[in-house]
């Protein structure tokens, strides 16, 4: 019986296999440094995006509670809106239509640049956005902490915003951690839309990279989701630790 011989115009099977990139996660790892100057940026984005939510979304939050009036329903009507407002909208906003002078000039971090005016519009539309869901947080944790608690704080002879201060807020923080855990997971997530700006955060460098070395792509999307992932694992235990320290005593861990 004769063998099969192909014909060199038709290849083997073999030939048509594409073989496994070893070289790319050599890419990813040559790399290293880039995705970890955005994820330095990304981390540096969502603190600072979480701090305007506290500042802003705390003072909020008590307006809701114990605010009467025009201020009040001001406060809650624009809450309403950044709620119900698509961050990318915000950021367009922010960046382009906001009448407020950004700063300029361009920082370098681990080698990688990127403009201030972005990194500040980024923070803004985070942090406002952030504050609206942040204050929703706090209210339901001021309303959660008894009337008693600010009648005895009276009876003391406390003023009213004496008592909200002293009593009511440090317990209301406290209760607030759950949901102030999961709201920095969402900033932590909603950082890697400052690309529409053009801020290179941790998304933005790793499809950089994919877009230099093409048959990479599913490397350096698992490194990010990778640094990702540990980003918020490491916060979320963080913060469950916080939150035993400071549970109130009598009402047990959550």
């Amino acid at each position: 019986m004769e063998s099969l011989v192909l014909s060199p115009a038709v290849p083997a099977f073999a030939d048509l296999l594409v073989p496994l990139q070893q070289s790319d996660w050599e890419f990813v790892w040559r790399n290293r440094e880039f995705l970890l100057a955005g994820t330095a940026i990304t981390i540096l984005l969502t603190l600072t995006s979480v701090a305007v939510g506290v500042l802003a979304g705390l003072p909020a939050g008590i307006v809701e509670v114990y605010g009467k009036g025009r201020l009040a329903d001001l406060v809650r009507n624009v809450g309403v809106l950044l709620r119900g407002t698509p961050i990318v909208v915000i950021f367009a906003f922010t960046f382009f239509v906001l009448p407020i002078p950004l700063p300029g000039g361009r920082v370098s971090v681990l080698g990688t640049e990127f403009g201030l005016d972005a990194f500040f519009a980024a923070t803004l539309g985070l942090g406002l956005r952030s504050a609206a869901y942040q204050a929703q947080i706090f209210r339901g944790a001021i309303q959660s902490v008894g009337e008693g608690q600010m009648e005895a704080a009276r009876s003391v002879g406390l003023s009213k915003l004496g008592a909200i201060r002293h009593v009511v807020v440090p317990q209301a923080l406290r209760r607030s951690i759950p949901g102030f855990q999961n709201e920095y997971t969402i900033v932590l997530k909603d950082t890697s839309v400052a690309f529409f700006i053009g801020l290179a955060e941790l998304l933005t460098t790793g499809f950089n990279l994919f877009v230099q070395e093409s048959t990479a792509v599913f490397e350096v999307i698992l490194a990010v989701s990778a640094v990702y992932f540990v980003l918020t694992f490491v916060t979320n235990r963080g913060l469950d630790a916080l939150g035993e320290r400071f549970t109130i005593p009598g009402e047990g861990s959550r």
